[in-house]
């Protein structure tokens, strides 16, 4: 498992009736891929994991890994459940059906103190023999992995890699790198700091717009890992109000509505969510609208050509 690159957070397809569109999400699998993606991470916030069921989960897994191969890109399976022991199953599961790796969440719903937190996260994480990303989402899931509790579980568990570091603080990939050196790798989690984490080491990107914006996503990674300062800044000029979609309560819902006005999926919801309405929309297509009157020079291939293909 190589631990780098702008990593997706796909969202999944649903079809009319809410069933999971296997035919879109193989396509636009290898779409993100041909766009110069360097792995899928599927099941996530953004993928909706906390409305799929558990054989939904699978094989949603199993699509991405027949997507991706050939390829030589990873496929990370998001894990999380409402008990330690269906994330755990879940984890193995996601090993026998191909994934290179797991993305281990806290649990859902429920929220407590480090003893307890960490006893879930190091059951999962011992449950397989994969290399593991550990996700500190504490906006999302009340749960905060600090920089020492981090080192603590890299320190009892070899295969615990990387992190994805989502507090939207900057600051915590210098204080992970502070007790850790570079024994992690350092995801960025939230669209909107990509270039200032990767200022600060990270060298990856669990991304959101990217299921949208893949190639730009690429370059604007880039750019920032090569130091090249003037050029990134510019294309992320340009991309930072699309960028802030991924900050908000309703950023499923954003991602998707974007999707579908790029021909690039859909803007169907699983409830309790539902489709943007109302007063929502017109600052949703103002944005949309200002990106793609004056698009960058790098874009991504059109999910039309690849169908065709």
């Amino acid at each position: 498992m190589n631990w780098f690159g702008v990593l997706p957070a796909m969202t999944t397809p649903f079809t009319a009736d809410l069933a999971v569109d296997h035919e879109f999400l193989s396509r636009h699998a290898a779409w993100l891929l041909e766009n110069g993606c360097h792995g899928l991470v599927a099941l996530g916030s953004l993928g909706e994991g906390a409305t799929l069921e558990h054989a939904e989960k699978i094989a949603i897994l199993k699509t991405a890994v027949k997507a991706s191969q050939g390829k030589g890109t990873p496929v990370v399976a998001a894990i999380s459940a409402l008990s330690t022991h269906n994330a755990v199953v879940l984890a193995k599961e996601a090993e026998q059906a191909g994934c290179s790796g797991p993305m281990v969440l806290p649990p859902y719903v429920y929220t407590s103190d480090w003893r307890e937190m960490k006893q879930h996260v190091a059951a999962v994480i011992g449950a397989t023999k994969l290399p593991c990303m550990l996700y500190n989402n504490p906006i999302a899931y009340k749960t905060d992995f600090l920089a020492p509790q981090i080192a603590e579980l890299a320190g009892e568990h070899e295969n615990l890699q990387a992190v994805k570091e989502s507090s939207s603080d900057v600051r915590r990939v210098m204080a992970i790198r502070e007790v850790q050196g570079d024994r992690l790798k350092i995801f960025v989690g939230v669209d909107d700091v990509l270039v200032e984490a990767v200022d600060a080491g990270a060298t990856g990107w669990v991304a959101g717009l990217v299921n949208a914006f893949p190639r730009e996503s690429v370059e604007l990674f880039e750019l920032a890992l090569a130091g090249k300062r003037k050029e990134a800044y510019e294309l992320f000029g340009w991309f930072l109000p699309l960028l802030r979609m991924d900050t908000v309560p309703k950023f499923v819902q954003l991602i998707k509505w974007v999707q579908g006005m790029t021909g690039t999926g859909s803007a169907t919801v699983r409830a309790p969510r539902m489709e943007l309405a109302g007063a929502e929309l017109p600052e949703a297509k103002a944005v949309l609208s200002k990106a793609l009157a004056a698009p960058p020079a790098v874009r991504s291939t059109a999910l039309r050509a690849l169908q065709e293909a």
